[in-house]
């Protein structure tokens, strides 16, 4: 393999698309175990790479340097193999970003929910520090960490929430009957934004349409961030026009 990506589950990615309409490589979705994860990233056969579902923290203790970005979020999605040598890079962050400014939200000083606290969620908490929102809720549902609530909790102290963000993998392809959390319980709420991808329309942001909010789903996220990565990975620059003409395209052949 020399592009990819490595996850546990692959088989709602259409990252391959993606890169393949981006450059000049074939792209193949690499599915890895728990138990096979090790021996892949220390045997590293690849000369680039993106990380989803789980492994986004899991990799960096391979790599021999992230930047600044990924080295403050605390996860990568993005590495490039120079010489043997592993190099990480976070594009979640600024394909988060594109996503938020493409749909005209401003989250000056808002007092923003996140729901979920992995990888993509690091990425996503530091992105939304960095748009000046005034007040980040983070909710997790089992590991629980120094600043991270509960379902329970974020209900009672924080339904005047203004933007919700879903970055668990609830409501993803197959499970497309189930959503993080009932929007009726944020009457104050003003846009959500769940970053899956697959299906286009999540039961999140269909409730959020039904109650008048912005919904957003994650394809133009995952454009971004790749068209971000393909930079890395060919150390190349690509319009930025290409990520909506990307984005049009995949709409135009999927089922919302």
């Amino acid at each position: 393999m020399e592009y990819g990506l490595i996850g546990e589950t692959l088989g709602h990615s259409v990252s391959k698309e993606i890169h393949e309409l981006l450059a000049d490589y074939t792209y193949e979705p690499h599915p890895l175990s728990r138990e096979e994860f090790p021996a892949f990233m220390e045997e590293h056969p690849f000369r680039a790479i993106n990380v989803t579902i789980p492994y986004k923290q899991d990799v960096i203790p391979y790599l021999t340097q992230m930047d600044d970005s990924a080295r403050a979020i605390g996860a990568v999605n993005t590495i490039v193999n120079r010489n043997g040598k592993l190099y990480g890079y976070n594009t979640d962050m600024p394909g988060f970003m594109y996503m938020v400014k493409k749909h005209g939200v401003d989250m000056t000083g808002k007092k923003v929910v996140v729901l979920g606290n992995g990888g993509a969620s690091q990425a996503i908490q530091t992105a939304i520090g960095e748009m000046g929102a005034g007040q980040r809720i983070i909710v997790g549902h089992r590991t629980m960490k120094e600043g991270v609530i509960t379902y329970e909790e974020c209900f009672k102290k924080h339904s005047d929430a203004a933007i919700v963000i879903n970055t668990s993998p609830v409501g993803m392809y197959p499970n497309t009957d189930a959503s993080p959390v009932d929007l009726s319980r944020f009457p104050q709420c003003e846009a959500v934004f769940d970053i899956i991808a697959n299906p286009l329309t999540t039961k999140l942001t269909a409730q959020a349409h039904q109650l008048g909010m912005i919904g957003v789903t994650g394809l133009e996220m995952l454009v971004a961030q790749a068209k971000y990565a393909v930079e890395i990975f060919l150390d190349t620059a690509i319009d930025e026009s290409r990520i909506d003409e990307i984005y049009r395209q995949l709409k135009g052949g999927k089922n919302t």
